[in-house]
């Protein structure tokens, strides 16, 4: 088999040690193997990096483990090729399980090109997307603490999220507030309503109508208490990374150009990507990479559904999340009449996986041009073809027993 990199290394890492092999040609041609184990503290981390460039290794290879591949990734970054490889791609030889064996098959692969390295991206991106994922996991916590608010509020039969859109706007927190302080009176409750709610006081008395005691107050004292902590968090983090966005404002007011795509959600694609979308051979890779791509199962000729692959996680969910607000703009734009033509025929959730990938697809474009959005129109569907519309609207007068006879107009 031939041999692309002479002088190679391959890391097993683990939380407190990692396994090194390095692996440099010897005698006669033969290839030899050195082995070393280090701590994953920095200093070790510093002492494995000096070894390896005084063996002259020219590149290096890790598998993606949790988050302990990170401090010797950024290690070695600096200083050579490093690779970090997914985990799925590397199909270690069964019954030799052990640190030493996993860092020389790592090795032995990459010396004769059988891997491909994950996407990294640079220093100041990985900031960016730390911050941008961090928000997305406060927003989760503010969604629990919002629904154990509501589970607790249903044990003293206090129905306010049954009329309410939301148990954090400002009436509800006025009412739930007036009940945490003591105040029992429904009609007195739900004259706290504000602006359009007030509509729905003769609802709020019956909501609000219930046994709230003493330990229902302190608990939903303490979940408020705690919502505003976490929504505090979210804004002091929203100024923070839209600070660290600015070198890239360019980019992200062209990606909000795309319907359904906002502010956060184009933080987000910008933060996944990199926002380099020369990095990615093609938006269908892209695609791929993300994970809004149908998967490929093939066998003996016939094609099987294997539903999407699996790819960025953080990216995936954003993307859907922004097909949803598409979805909701009733056919104004091409992405929402193609996300009513897949739900009518495919279900919701297929509906918004495809949009998802319509809306990558035109984030890398966007990007790779350097131009906005370019709307098709709500009736592009209908008119790529015209021939084939044809076709099916002539077929579906004759299923219904007409006789049609095209005459086109000059």
């Amino acid at each position: 088999m031939e041999l692309l990199f002479d002088r190679v290394a391959g890391l097993d890492i683990g939380k407190a040690s990692l396994t090194v092999c390095v692996r440099t040609s010897g005698p006669n041609g033969r290839r030899v193997s050195e082995v070393r184990t280090y701590p994953t503290m920095t200093r070790s981390l510093q002492a494995m990096r000096d070894w390896l460039l005084e063996r002259g290794v020219t590149i290096a290879a890790m598998e993606s483990t949790s988050t302990y591949w990170k401090a010797p990734f950024y290690c070695l970054e600096e200083v050579m090729d490093t690779w970090l490889l997914n985990a799925a791609h590397i199909k270690a030889v069964p019954g030799r399980k052990t640190d030493v064996k996993d860092a020389e098959w790592i090795a032995q692969l990459l010396e004769h090109g059988l891997l491909s390295p994950s996407f990294v991206p640079p220093p100041d991106i990985r900031r960016l997307r730390m911050l941008t994922r961090y928000r997305v996991q406060l927003m989760g916590d503010r969604t629990r603490d919002t629904i154990r608010l509501e589970l607790m509020l249903e044990d003293a039969s206090i129905k306010l999220s049954s009329v309410a859109s939301s148990l954090t706007t400002a009436s509800a927190r006025a009412m739930l507030g007036a009940l945490i302080a003591g105040e029992q009176d429904p009609q007195v409750l739900a004259e706290l309503a504000k602006g359009r709610m007030r509509i729905k006081i003769p609802a709020l008395v019956e909501a609000l109508t219930g046994h709230f005691n003493a330990d229902h107050a302190q608990l939903a004292g303490s979940m408020l208490h705690r919502l505003e902590r976490v929504e505090a968090a979210l804004a002091e983090l929203d100024a923070v990374i839209a600070e660290a966005c600015r070198p890239w404002a360019h980019q992200l007011e062209l990606l909000q150009t795309i319907p359904g795509v906002g502010e956060k959600v184009a933080q987000v694609i910008l933060a996944e990507t990199g926002g380099d979308m020369s990095r990615f051979p093609s938006a269908a890779h892209l695609a791929a990479w993300a994970g809004v791509a149908p998967a490929i199962y093939e066998s003996a000729g016939k094609r099987r559904p294997s539903g999407t692959r699996h790819g960025n996680k953080w990216l995936t969910a954003m993307l859907v999340e922004a097909a949803g607000s598409v979805g909701r703009m009733k056919g104004s734009n091409y992405l929402s009449t193609q996300h009513a033509r897949l739900t009518a025929r495919r279900g919701m959730g297929r509906a918004a996986v495809a949009v998802a990938h319509s809306i990558l697809v035109s984030a890398y474009y966007i990007l790779l041009r350097d131009e906005p959005y370019q709307e098709l129109g709500a009736d592009w569907l209908a008119r790529r073809d015209d021939a084939a519309h044809t076709r099916r609207l002539v077929a579906q007068l004759e299923r219904l027993g007409h006789t049609v006879v095209l005459d086109p107009v000059a």
